[in-house]
């Protein structure tokens, strides 16, 4: 068995990511060849220290200690695990240019297989906002400009603070009516209903970078900046149901949104054509959600690949400044990474969380509560 070693802390050690192969370990066993990136859990060695590394296993586990030929590696034995379900052969390696991430077998969800009708639908929509965007210039006027200015702040907003945070790591909690007011702009935002979005990011944190992460790096930076989403049905075999939104499904209003969520957008795009014609439907539809859609993307793919690590997380999650601007917070990443459950996501006083000031300003005023925090004994902990 072949066993490539391809992973954030093997890098931090000196590894050379960019010719995998000499990492190779050969065992004498009879399970099929490992390839790099298959479908591990990882967790945290209870054993090691901060910096030690990751222990990974399956529910049929076996361990074997792999070493580097030749050279020398700070640990020179490293507990890996194998896994029965590996694929039989990896045929080529590639790595993002300025970054540790190595693609095994990049992921082409448009080819080679049969589309479900609610794929065509989803793809259908992103089609026709994106030739609205192309059109808008055409039909420029400053009224429409700034609604489209007002709708990506709102749409940000709503996706960052009640998609993300409020809804799928439960970071604070809100009053129903405004719970449910923020949901319904996320709706507005184009990026699916709220059960379907939480439940794909809950997974997400559940396999982060392995194979069965709804949308990682390791498929491919285009896989898991866009065509992940309409690759529903390979989500649904790989990661399971929405069994893990259950907090969602029992209340009937995020029922009422998953079922009608297409009808939204069509009442959205004719009202803003009654209220200004071809201009706001192409600035307000159009330009706005693709801008929201793919800034939002880019903390999927940008801060999965480039930028800094502050803390020791089991993934290629990365801080990114410039992210960070854009998407009111989104961006500190790998601080969010290290502590899911924190409703700050800018740790440090200069990290621009716009979406954490919002919140901030909500318990101030009484309508945030329970909101949550890393503590300086957690930080200490997950500090590199």
């Amino acid at each position: 068995m072949r066993v490539y070693i391809v992973s954030h802390w093997y890098a931090s050690k000196g590894i050379n990511l960019n010719n995998p192969k000499p990492y190779m370990a050969s065992l004498s066993t009879t399970l099929k060849p490992l390839a790099s990136f298959s479908p591990f859990v990882k967790q945290r060695n209870p054993n090691s220290n901060s910096n030690a590394l990751f222990t990974y296993h399956t529910p049929n586990s076996t361990n074997y200690m792999l070493s580097k030929r030749g050279g020398s590696v700070a640990h020179k034995k490293l507990t890996f695990v194998a896994v029965h379900d590996a694929p039989d052969q990896v045929e080529s390696f590639s790595r993002i240019p300025f970054s540790e991430v190595v693609v095994a077998r990049e992921k082409k969800p448009f080819w080679k297989r049969s589309w479900k009708l609610g794929e065509v639908f989803k793809l259908s929509r992103y089609v026709v906002v994106h030739l609205l965007s192309l059109w808008a210039p055409f039909h420029f006027s400053w009224a429409a400009f700034r609604l489209f200015f007002w709708l990506v702040i709102i749409k940000g907003i709503c996706i960052t603070l009640s998609y993300h945070r409020n809804l799928s790591h439960r970071s604070f909690d809100l009053p129903k009516w405004l719970e449910y007011l923020f949901a319904y702009g996320g709706v507005l935002a184009f990026q699916g209903d709220p059960i379907e979005w939480v439940s794909n990011h809950r997974y997400h944190h559940k396999y982060c970078e392995t194979q069965r992460d709804p949308h990682s790096p390791i498929q491919g930076f285009w896989y898991s900046h866009v065509t992940w989403i309409f690759d529903t049905g390979s989500i649904l075999k790989k990661c399971g149901g929405y069994e893990n939104v259950s907090d969602l499904l029992r209340q009937p209003f995020y029922r009422f949104l998953q079922r009608t969520f297409g009808l939204h957008q069509i009442a959205f795009g004719l009202l803003l054509y009654f209220c200004g014609g071809m201009p706001f439907l192409a600035w307000g539809l159009g330009v706005a959600t693709v801008v929201r859609s793919h800034t939002t993307f880019l903390v999927n793919s940008v801060c999965h690949i480039w930028g800094t690590r502050a803390w020791n997380t089991p993934d290629f999650s990365k801080n990114n400044w410039w992210v960070a601007i854009i998407t009111f917070g989104e961006g500190w990443h790998n601080n969010h990474h290290a502590f899911e459950f924190s409703a700050r996501h800018g740790l440090e006083w200069w990290q621009l969380d716009v979406t954490w000031y919002l919140i901030r300003f909500l318990k101030a005023i009484g309508l945030a509560t329970n909101v949550k925090l890393p503590t300086e004994a957690q930080k200490r902990m997950a500090r590199n």
